[in-house]
């Protein structure tokens, strides 16, 4: 998975996870502060967390108690490791159980902001004052009730005695609050003072160390064998067509599918980009009327879908089959998706097919490439713009895999599509208009199948009604 990365880089925070909602939280936010990390399970095996060489660890919080007969609890050489450790909610917990203090029932379960009070303003919180209230998020039913012995408190809350621990040789750390969240106005100083000054990492991991990295690796693995890659005209496919530009040249052959159910003048824009502004290899595919076809008289959404993915598999294998000697197959995988297969819960969910061409790696015998794997979306961005995309591409809407088909509630015909298609180029306009294209992220146009007789004495009808979700 992400061995080549972890290997090449010398600095780097191991995150264990307990099944908490804010895992993925934490990753980010360790990221942003410029430190490379990654998300294991649990249960990594200690083999692997020694292989990882860690600069540190963080054990995230999670739903259960260290007393529930199934409560998750990572091997206890973890400890060992000889590097700083932060726990964080049911990992302060578990590490308060694992050197023999005590762990308590809350006289109720917080949930929600309180005020903390910093007892020792050194390593986890330096820079704080020890006189002023601290605003954090809580989420726990548990508490501390005694430390362990060699750990002294560093922090309190009116419902936890023992808000935040610390051992006498100022390596393990524990917070009963959330940094990670934004309800934690100063977590990321917290945060930071753990990765940068308790862990010593330094702020290495930039998008510009990324592509220099990626690119020589890419070309490493690629040699002078060819790469295909469906361009959706999205910020994941896009920046992948970018960066196996950059490393390879024309031997990427983006092929890009017009569906019949694009944004309005989507297929002239990301020709014009990719092909005769950035001078990528495009195939560009004419398909509409093939899907329009296939899409007549289908109502449900799901069946849309499949139908949708189905004739993409077929569309985009028929134009992969017209050429010679390609070995690859690029995909936009980010590391979420990567994180979900492998996460707490089990390997739930396979990665979501809307960044995959699923199916074809096995019935074309090709290998993947999937540059992206390691990266959160918000870096994904960063990263197109290190490759000097442009930045209208890289700050639009999102737009769903089967395209406007999934928001004409009804039969999908050549008629609505454009309706919904102008209409959804006027949202979007309206938005960029009044400067709020960041802000206002998901908003959009659904096309409904209404009938309706207007005013009272208007014989006219009006159809295909028009709801914008906010």
């Amino acid at each position: 998975m992400t061995e080549a990365v972890s290997s090449r880089i010398k600095e780097k925070i191991l995150i264990l996870d307990f099944g908490s909602q804010y895992t993925q939280l934490i990753a980010r936010r360790v990221r942003e502060l410029r430190v490379y990390c990654e998300i294991h399970s649990f249960n990594m095996p200690p083999e692997q967390i020694k292989a990882y060489d860690p600069s540190g660890v963080i054990l995230s919080g999670g739903p259960s108690s260290v007393y529930d007969g199934d409560a998750p609890i990572c091997d206890p050489s973890i400890f060992d490791l000889r590097v700083p450790i932060l726990g964080i909610c049911y990992g302060m917990q578990l590490i308060t159980r694992h050197f023999g203090g005590e762990v308590g029932r809350a006289s109720h379960r917080e949930y929600g902001r309180a005020e903390l009070e910093v007892l020792d303003a050194g390593d986890l919180f330096k820079g704080f004052a020890t006189n002023d209230p601290l605003s954090v998020w809580m989420s726990h039913g548990d508490r501390i009730e005694r430390p362990p012995a060699g750990f002294g408190v560093i922090a309190v809350s009116e419902n936890s005695p023992a808000a935040g621990i610390r051992d006498d040789a100022g390596r393990i750390f524990g917070v009963q609050f959330h940094p990670e969240v934004v309800h934690t106005p100063r977590g990321m100083e917290i945060l930071g003072n753990f990765v940068h000054g308790i862990c010593g990492c330094g702020s290495g991991w930039t998008m510009h160390n990324f592509v220099d990295a990626t690119v020589g690796q890419l070309r490493e693995r690629i040699r002078d064998g060819k790469v295909i890659l469906g361009l959706s005209g999205g910020v994941d496919s896009s920046v992948v067509a970018m960066l196996l530009h950059r490393a390879i040249g024309d031997r990427v052959i983006p092929i890009f599918v017009n569906n019949g159910v694009l944004r309005l003048h989507e297929a002239e824009r990301v020709v014009g980009t990719f092909r005769d502004r950035l001078g990528l290899n495009l195939i560009y595919v004419d398909a509409a009327q093939r899907f329009l076809d296939k899409l007549s008289g289908v109502v449900d959404p799901e069946e849309k879908r499949k139908i949708i993915g189905h004739e993409f598999i077929a569309v985009f294998e028929e134009q992969a089959n017209e050429l010679e000697d390609i070995r690859y197959l690029a995909q936009g995988t980010l590391y979420p998706d990567v994180i979900e297969s492998v996460s707490f819960k089990g390997p739930s969910a396979t990665i979501k097919s809307h960044h995959n061409v699923g199916g074809l790696p096995e019935r074309m015998q090709l290998e993947l490439v999937e540059p992206l794997r390691e990266l959160f979306k918000d870096e994904v961005r960063e990263l197109g713009l290190e490759l000097e995309l442009p930045p209208d591409l890289i700050w639009r809407h999102p737009f769903p895999g089967p395209g406007l088909a999934v928001r004409i509630l009804g039969e999908v015909t050549a008629e609505r599509v454009e309706i919904l298609q102008l209409a959804d180029h006027i949202i979007t306009l309206e938005i960029e208009d009044a400067g709020l294209h960041r802000e206002v992220w998901q908003t959009f146009g659904v096309l409904l199948p209404v009938k309706s007789v207007g005013v009272m004495g208007d014989e006219r009808t009006y159809e295909n009604a028009l709801v914008v979700r906010p």
